[in-house]
């Protein structure tokens, strides 16, 4: 297959991706090997255990996800994700998809990931906001969810 035929198939698979994105209450959708597998936890939860459960579903998948942030952002690139899309997609996750080669599409781009009950920064993104890998970001998210289970609180 040339790579017209190619780009042409990737760019239906991504479109179907974006479909089983909306067409559900789900945040995240991966696809790899053919196969579609949808998530539905707030945040980056799912993205944290599909690293430390299922590595592979995500190592060279394409991934949908409703609003990707740097912190998102660095938990792919760690899991090497082959090409992202989201509804809202900030900055910040861009310059990181950019540095690792990622590509990357959106429906929306802003400056930051604001929580919808105000007009402040969501509390992901301010944990991981002076990282400057995606090693890093993954550290301090960890850290973040330890420590949220220590104090039993939820996010």
């Amino acid at each position: 297959m040339g790579a017209d035929g190619r780009n042409h198939r990737l760019k239906g698979m991504l479109s179907s991706l974006i479909e089983h994105l909306y067409a559900q209450p789900c945040s995240l959708v991966v696809l790899k090997n053919g196969n579609v597998s949808t998530y539905f936890k707030k945040g980056v939860r799912d993205l944290i255990w599909l690293i430390d459960n299922q590595p592979d579903n995500l190592h060279g998948a394409m991934v949908a996800d409703k609003v990707v942030g740097k912190a998102a952002a660095g938990l792919m690139i760690v899991a090497q994700v082959a090409e992202v899309y989201a509804d809202v997609m900030s900055k910040p996750a861009i310059l990181l998809f950019e540095e690792q080669a990622i590509p990357y599409s959106y429906q929306q781009i802003v400056d930051a990931i604001e929580i919808p009950e105000g007009d402040t920064r969501c509390p992901l993104e301010q944990i991981v906001s002076k990282a400057h890998t995606a090693e890093e970001i993954e550290l301090l998210l960890r850290a973040h969810f330890i420590e949220m289970n220590n104090n039993n609180k939820t996010e």
